[in-house]
């Protein structure tokens, strides 16, 4: 008797994570008919289930987690054995069930794959130069969608019947837009309201021009037009911030800038960020305009993401067939700012653009999709051989953050400055995307309805509302209006849960908060912390050494005070008359000094890093938050340490030694001792207190790359492993994260 060594089995399959709207349906029936199985597949609330039947389950299982669509995330995979069914043949995609609550979610907007691009330059096919051509591997998603369950009717697609052409690729299995619910094309889809020749034909005339992007407006301009550029900027009141830019492959991105493999995957994944890199040295190919990132020694630099970003650069290149083009010299790169004037959220309608952009922007280009949710672009840089995020939205939001178990359904509406909100749903949090500074009454209106989109896509109602401890934040007033339990969060302490979160410590763990502003519990400023961090319990293991900020709020603008509060701490009062004259009346500023009025005392990292600006003549004054300690870190070349250069006195850090020292140096050689000495400085401060293996680095001057790499071969020298937030932003973009994690713990201790 032979014996088949192969026997038939059964299996039910569920599949979670993101595993709708990404082709997964497809992609497992194509993968049961390579391994000659039986079965279906079907979406439900709680993601994807199947059955597969045949000799060689174990081999598509594997190719299930291992081989899944480009979006795809797949969380979690659990097999149940069954019995065979002998009458079964065939493997069939059913109709999707929606019963009961959703648990799963929907993707975030995905840059255009290159099916869809070949297909966009190829001049016999029917979405020829099509401005909203995308698949199941690409397009919009978030941005688009009302409410779940993420199908057509509940996106902004919904008015826009299939034509019998793309009816056949939605409903055919094998094709790539099948269920795809953003597809489209020139006889059924969105239509452009003006031609993109005109658009380019305007860029290259030197004039601004307002383009309706995923989640926004973007504000362009000919980045190689220096005059169109500071027309931008003073139109935008922006100040020294610097600009994005856009240019149209990555060949052209090495032509400007200079980076690693790390950058490039950044450049282009389908994220599509904006990321941080060097400038090659000497005259750029495409010249670009020089006050992009005035002192600043990196450029915020992307890759197109829509279509319609790719045909302006294909009709700057005179329209050639096919994609070669992409890897020529082409001499034309964007400035791709967001579109939203005086501190407002991101424009978003065309009756809006038309209103607040008319000012600004010499030509609206618009067209007639409707953006659901407002999603301005990511930022990111490497730092440690491997991203970091500094403004978490467009492509990463909504991906949720697994949290390791089921934990309460909780609402955390962040701080103040680079607003989130997060909300728990099963195992995960889910953050919103970057939503600004708390500041005036339509950020406010954009914060609540980014609160009640969240939820609804989630379909959750919260049980509790963790907000920051300063009571005058607006996001704490709304947390203390929603009539839910609410959890008061540390600053700082959310700073180092947000990490802990991040990486799925929940015991005891050692963190460094390196911010810039927090109230702490005895209602003061703190930002330079040592913590233990222990689930809803933080201890204060220690703390910078507190600096005077003289006229309050007005020091965190004006570095010039900082330095005038070291000076007088060391007795150097005289100095500040002859280095600050210019600033008004400097023997006021001594008085103040002198009897404590108006000169709260700080324990902020930001602070010192003002106060080394201010005394090394970086920035005296700041046109944008953390500016001054942006350009001392451009200029740093080699670290290096100043002996003796701190103390640490009972758990507190002084720096004054270093301060003192920077007072007669050149800039470039004061940033270098600066940084190499804050290094040694922190590492020597914190081991004591990390007497396991890891150290959470948290706060928003952790975006400093000097500073953090640092920091990681600082503690590695000693065996200790720096945990650096990745995933969500090491500023406060991050508290949200952390308040929630934060609130979970208090709720099932």
């Amino acid at each position: 008797m032979v014996v088949d060594p192969m026997p038939v089995s059964r299996s039910r399959v569920r599949v979670r994570g993101l595993v709708q709207g990404v082709g997964f349906r497809p992609f497992v029936h194509d993968l049961a008919g390579r391994y000659g199985l039986t079965g279906w597949v079907l979406n439900d609330t709680d993601g994807v289930l199947l059955e597969v039947q045949g000799k060689d389950p174990a081999g598509f299982l594997d190719a299930l987690a291992c081989r899944a669509p480009p979006l795809a995330q797949v969380d979690r995979i659990e097999v149940e054995p069954l019995a065979p069914d002998p009458a079964e043949s065939g493997f069939e995609i059913r109709d999707s069930v929606a019963a009961g609550p959703a648990r799963t979610m929907i993707g975030p907007d995905a840059a255009v794959c290159p099916d869809c691009l070949a297909e966009l330059f190829d001049p016999a096919g029917r979405r020829w130069r099509y401005p909203f051509v995308n698949c199941t591997h690409c397009g919009p998603r978030h941005t688009i969608t009302r409410s779940l369950p993420y199908d057509r009717p509940q996106t902004s697609m919904a008015g826009f019947p299939l034509c019998p052409d793309c009816a056949r690729e939605y409903a055919d299995p094998n094709d790539r837009r099948f269920h795809a619910q953003p597809i489209a094309c020139p006889a059924c889809g969105p239509r452009l309201h003006i031609r993109v020749e005109e658009i380019v034909a305007r860029l290259r005339a030197g004039e601004i021009v307002a383009i309706k992007g995923l989640g926004g407006f973007h504000l362009a301009c000919d980045a190689a037009n220096p005059g169109t550029v500071a027309r931008l900027r003073a139109l935008k009141q922006r100040n020294g911030k610097p600009f994005a830019m856009m240019v149209a492959s990555l060949a052209e991105a090495r032509r400007i800038a200079e980076f690693g493999p790390a950058e490039a995957s950044l450049l282009t994944g389908p994220e599509r960020p904006v990321v941080l890199v060097r400038p090659r040295s000497g005259a750029a190919s495409p010249p670009v305009a020089p006050d992009l990132a005035p002192d600043l020694a990196w450029l915020g630099l992307m890759l197109p993401y829509t279509p319609l970003h790719y045909l302006l650069f294909h009709e700057a290149a005179g329209r050639p067939a096919g994609t070669a083009w992409l890897d020529e010299p082409l001499g034309f790169a964007l400035v791709m700012t967001s579109a939203n004037p005086g501190g407002e959220p991101l424009v978003i309608g065309n009756a809006e653009a038309a209103e607040r952009l008319g000012d600004i922007a010499d030509c609206i280009v618009t067209h007639d999709r409707d953006i659901v949710a407002r999603s301005d672009d990511s930022v990111a840089r490497v730092i440690g051989g491997a991203p970091m995020l500094i403004r978490r939205a467009r492509g990463y939001v909504p991906l949720g953050i697994p949290l390791g178990g089921p934990v309460p359904p909780v609402l955390a509406v962040g701080g103040h400055l680079k607003n989130t909100v997060c909300a728990t749903r099963g195992s995960q949090a889910f953050l919103s995307q970057h939503l600004g500074d708390l500041e005036n009454a339509s950020t406010l209106r954009f914060f609540e309805e980014t609160i009640a989109h969240l939820l609804d896509i989630l379909e959750v109602e919260p049980v509790a509302v963790a907000h920051d401890l300063h009571p005058d934040f607006l996001s704490t007033r709304h947390a203390e209006a929603l009539g839910l339990p609410c959890i008061p969060v540390q600053h700082h302490h959310a700073h180092v849960a947000a990490v802990a979160a991040e990486y799925g410590r929940s015991g005891p763990i050692v963190g460094l908060a390196l911010d810039g502003f927090g109230l702490g519990d005895h209602a003061d400023s703190r930002g330079g912390e040592l913590l233990r961090v222990d689930g809803s319990r933080c201890d204060r293991l220690g703390h910078f050494a507190p600096l005077a900020q003289p006229g309050g709020d007005a020091a965190a603008r004006q570095p010039w005070r900082m330095a005038a509060a070291a000076l007088h701490r060391l007795d150097r009062a005289d100095e500040i008359a002859h280095r600050f004259a210019r600033f008004g009346n400097t023997a006021l500023l001594v008085q103040m000094l002198d009897q404590g009025l108006n000169c709260p005392p700080t324990t902020s990292c930001g602070r010192w890093f003002d106060a080394a600006c201010g005394l090394l003549g970086v920035r005296s004054m700041s046109g944008f938050e953390g500016e001054a300690a942006m350009v001392l870190e451009s200029l740093v070349t080699r670290p290096t340490v100043l002996p003796g250069g701190w103390t640490v006195d009972g758990g507190v850090l002084d720096l004054m030694p270093l301060l003192d020292a920077l007072r007669g140096l050149p800039p470039a050689t004061g940033a270098d001792l600066f940084h190499g000495t804050l290094v040694a400085a922190l590492v020597d401060w914190a081991l004591p207190a990390a007497e396991g293996a890891e150290i959470i680095l948290s706060g928003g001057c952790v975006m400093n790359a000097v500073l953090t790499e640092g920091l990681i071969e600082g503690f590695a020298r000693h065996g200790i492993t720096a945990l650096v937030p990745r995933r969500v932003p090491a500023n406060d973009g991050g508290l949200s994260l952390g308040q929630a994690w934060v609130a979970v713990h208090h709720l099932i201790r």
